[in-house]
């Protein structure tokens, strides 16, 4: 499940926030003789109310945790009416460390008229000068999702599509220790439990058995990067190599037995033109064993291949690559324009050119604290879209 909220009036906040930006940065160039208006005057009522939000731009190192506060109505037909919020806040855990990055706790949540629930958690905590890294990620979730069967002949065609009531928990701790000044290895936990009810399957001849029993999975996360990116949460500069291993075994709690491999190669480079940023990555999610339903690799959604509806395209491999151009505009404003493709597969051996999911797409960024930005996208897939209003980069 994900917190990136597919839906057509959450631009609404967004133009908001980008007109209220805007008339500030106009403002604010207009000359006024100074014997009218005091500095606090000039700033005006938008100002105050973009400030009232969190969404200042700046980071209050007097506070525990300097929070912005992010609402936004939606609308989509599986969740009908409903508001979304984002909390983002930036922290030092310890105000004599000069050398950490500032840490960030981002909590996503939702509700809506059909009853739909949600939160997610994304804590990142710099210790100890940046020798170890504390990484919490959490998820619950009551709320609609679709199955379109399992692999790309199945979720390519739209009469597939199965409707049915997802509960999720999730919860994944990891620390990583510092071996040089460019390489972690981490170790963590991960546990997951799903659920499927009211399950409706239309039109859809897949089979949706596999959906009528529960998952849980708990395993143990082993990792390893390079990484020398500037700034975790929103890189200018820098790669970073990543492989993640995860073993889920019935002795730990989970119901089966299966593996999970994540590897990932990103990388920032600078332009030349101001602050703009050149950024791609290369993907894949590999998986073996007796795989549960919930813990297929997909392809889609806010992070995985924008554009695709986050559940429909599920196998037990996928692979994926994207380019995206950051385009830094004057104020606390940007643009990204970006295109990637993705496949997915029952094994590394099955992936096929003529099964290929092409994406592309348009955002918005508006800088809601030192290197956060909202994230406001609109992507296109291969007869999909995706509409997207989530808290720091896809990558």
């Amino acid at each position: 499940m994900s917190m990136s909220y597919s839906a057509k009036a959450v631009g609404v906040c967004c133009g908001l926030i980008f007109a209220l930006s805007t008339a500030i940065a106009d403002a604010s160039e207009q000359v006024t003789p100074p014997e009218q208006h005091s500095d606090a005057e000039s700033q005006g009522w938008l100002e105050d109310f973009l400030a009232t939000l969190g969404a200042d731009g700046e980071f209050d190192s007097d506070k525990l945790i300097d929070f912005s506060y992010l609402p936004g109505p939606f609308y989509n037909p599986e969740m009908d009416l409903g508001v979304g919020i984002s909390a983002v806040g930036l922290y030092q855990y310890d105000s004599d460390d000069e050398v950490s990055q500032l840490s960030s706790l981002v909590i996503n949540g939702l509700a809506s008229t059909n009853g739909a629930l949600g939160v997610a958690i994304a804590n990142k905590t710099f210790i100890n000068q940046d020798r170890q890294r504390f990484y919490l990620n959490a998820e619950f979730f009551d709320a609609p999702d679709v199955f379109y069967g399992i692999g790309y002949d199945n979720n390519h065609s739209d009469v597939n599509r199965v409707e049915f009531n997802q509960r999720i928990m999730s919860v994944n701790p990891m620390l990583l220790q510092r071996m040089s000044p460019t390489s972690f290895v981490g170790i963590g936990f991960d546990f997951s439990y799903a659920s499927a009810d009211s399950i409706n399957p239309l039109d859809s001849s897949v089979g949706t058995e596999i959906l009528q029993d529960s998952s849980r999975s708990v395993g143990v996360n082993l990792l390893a990067n390079h990484d020398s990116r500037d700034n975790v949460l929103n890189p200018q500069s820098g790669r970073i190599l990543e492989i993640d291993a995860a073993f889920y075994r019935q002795y730990l709690g989970s119901k089966t037995d299966f593996d999970v491999y994540n590897a990932l190669y990103s990388e920032y480079l600078k332009t030349g033109r101001g602050e703009d940023v050149l950024a791609w990555q290369v993907r894949g999610r590999f998986t073996s064993g007796d795989v549960p339903w919930d813990q297929l690799s997909k392809a889609g959604g806010g992070d995985l291949l924008r554009g695709y509806t986050s559940g429909r395209y599920r196998d037990k491999q996928m692979l994926m690559t994207q380019l995206e151009y950051r385009l830094n505009l004057p104020g606390r404003h940007g643009m990204v324009f970006w295109g990637g493709v993705g496949a997915i597969a029952d094994n590394v051996s099955a992936f096929s050119s003529n099964q290929l999911l092409p994406n592309g797409g348009v955002g918005y960024r508006f800088e809601v604290k030192p290197r956060v930005n909202l994230r406001l996208d609109m992507a296109w897939g291969d007869g999909d879209t995706g509409f997207y209003f989530n808290v720091n980069e896809a990558f």
